[in-house]
């Protein structure tokens, strides 16, 4: 196989691997809003009683924003509903909705047209919110809290007395420099009778399309976690076929999108369900339901869980779930691209800049791919040496196929070449080449990372488009320095000749974090070739 085919096949291949990731993410038909589940009512899940909205899927009671409790960490900024204690408003302080403005980032967030929240509570025989006595009033002793500087952790309890005396104290745990927050219930039994109580944590989200694209194919909707299953998606089309309710140990479920995920983590060592439900009114929910816990007279009971609200940052992921961190989708080479961010996440730790650890990451790569690419250039050369047989051949034989392929098998016998020799390492290539581009577009640090000069976001099209022209310009280059065979078809010639155009077209809207890759690998790959050509011209091959 000549050269050019070689980088055609190439080209084929990555365009297939877009499509077919778009087609992973798009499978699904359009969102599922506005449709009844006609399965077990979400206010009873698997037999318990969670407090669910009303029939528009809004929830029951909701307090007015000046009744909001605030809070402000060096990370957070948090709202908190004393009717359930729901978060109902969670922005991130250190990240930005755009790279040239100061608002932050907004994950969780209710408005007349968008609901995505996080709710917690207790139910059970004894719980303090269900769907028949609505949800528990807490009272808290500010309406704002701040963590200050020097301080570590930052505490908000939220007290409920109920109407058997019991009292309920639900407290929120803010730790500096952390996203997680830790939720607690504490429980005094003050009465003459022992109590039965179970905690459940659920993400509710209004249902809405992705926002990928063909370059771009994120995620958003939900995942959980089980002992059996370690990590699996399950979207919103999934979750209006089916409830979940999965027992298991420890566990987790959440709600991701590009770059940010939410989660509730209940104690590992506890039995939890695993629940999700579609409401009537389009609203996707994912969460757990915990263990049961009885609580004798007299006593006192503390009951815990952790939610995350925040980027994709593995390191904190992992501390919280060993399993969390999985929400960094790299997909089924992830087992290549894990050593390749942290081959990523060294270099950017000591050059201090994203674009710069991203060429270093490409030096090493086609450093390491060095000995497959001097043998595929190595056969191209021995396969260019045959071009004036092959085409003495071709004249002979005219357009009588049949004769000519098996004189060309007969040359490459006797000349011992392997027609594959230039094909084999472009395909050992590809796989190194998905997880890097994985890694590079599940890396939330990329996302506002600057470069240098124009490129001020890594994460998003180069506003100039001068890295895809360079790119393009690049590829034409390598093109021009292999020759066309003149064995190859004229429709060959003709999508060679365009091939770095269409590739162009294409680069136009890739991440300039991508395109960078791709423009310092394909500048790499010339500097190679000029060698290995040169050593070959010495031996008497080129």
């Amino acid at each position: 196989m000549e050269s050019q085919r070689n980088i055609l096949l190439i080209g084929l291949l990555f365009v297939s691997f877009l499509m077919w990731q778009q087609w992973q993410t798009d499978k699904a038909p359009q969102p599922v809003a506005q449709q009844t589940v006609t399965q077990t009512n979400a206010a009873t899940i698997n037999g318990a009683d969670v407090p669910e909205a009303d029939s528009t899927g809004m929830p029951v009671d909701m307090p007015a924003t000046k009744n909001l409790i605030t809070v402000k960490t060096d990370q957070l900024d948090i709202k908190i509903s004393p009717v359930g204690g729901d978060i109902v408003y969670a922005a991130l302080v250190a990240h930005k909705v755009e790279i040239d403005k100061d608002d932050p980032f907004v994950i969780l967030e209710q408005t007349n047209d968008h609901t995505y929240i996080a709710q917690s509570g207790l139910i059970g025989r004894d719980g303090i919110d269900s769907s028949a006595k609505g949800r528990a009033a807490f009272a808290a002793q500010n309406t704002s809290y701040t963590l200050a500087d020097g301080q570590d952790t930052l505490s908000v309890p939220l007290t409920f007395t109920a109407d058997n005396g019991v009292t309920f104290v639900k407290t929120f745990t803010f730790t500096r420099g952390q996203y997680d927050v830790g939720v607690d219930y504490n429980i005094s039994n003050t009465s003459d009778t022992a109590l039965q109580v179970q905690m459940y944590g659920q993400i509710k989200q209004s249902i809405k399309e992705s926002e990928s694209s063909m370059m771009m194919p994120t995620y958003r909707g939900a995942a959980f976690s089980t002992q059996d299953t370690r990590y699996e998606k399950y979207d919103f089309e999934d979750m209006a076929d089916k409830n979940l309710g999965k027992v298991t140990l420890g566990g987790w479920a959440a709600m991701l999108q590009h770059y940010f995920v939410s989660a509730w983590v209940p104690p590992a060592t506890d039995s939890n369900t695993i629940f999700s439900s579609v409401s009537a009114g389009g609203l996707a929910n994912i969460g757990f339901r915990g263990a049961l816990y009885d609580i004798a007279p007299g006593t006192t009971q503390k009951i815990s869980s952790q939610f995350y609200v925040g980027p994709k940052n593995q390191k904190a992921l992992s501390a919280i779930s060993e399993t969390l961190n999985l929400v960094v989708d790299y997909g089924f080479l992830w087992w290549l691209a894990i050593p390749i961010h942290w081959l990523l996440m060294f270099y950017q730790s000591f050059v201090g800049n994203w674009g710069m650890a991203i060429i270093l990451i490409t030096l090493t790569v086609r450093g390491l791919l060095y000995p497959l690419t001097k043998a595929q250039y190595s056969s191209m050369a021995k396969m260019r040496n045959l071009q004036p047989k092959l085409a003495e051949m071709k004249e002979r034989f005219g357009d009588d196929r049949q004769k000519m392929g098996q004189a060309m098998m007969e040359l490459y016998k006797k000349e011992k070449v392997n027609p594959m020799g230039g094909c084999l390492p472009i395909l050992l290539q590809m796989p190194i080449f998905i997880a890097l581009y994985w890694v590079l577009l599940e890396s939330y640090e990329l996302r506002h990372a600057p470069f240098m000069l124009w490129i001020d976001d890594l994460s998003v099209q180069d506003p100039y488009y001068v890295l895809p022209l360079l790119m393009g310009v690049s590829m034409f280059l390598m093109q021009k320095m292999q020759p066309m065979a003149p064995t190859m078809d004229p429709m060959q010639v003709k999508m060679m000749q365009w091939m770095p155009v269409i590739f162009t077209v294409f680069f136009l809207w890739f991440p300039a974090g991508l395109v960078l890759y791709w423009l310092v690998g394909n500048l790499v790959a010339i500097t190679q070739q000029k060698i290995i050509y040169a050593g070959l011209e010495k031996k008497g091959l080129k």
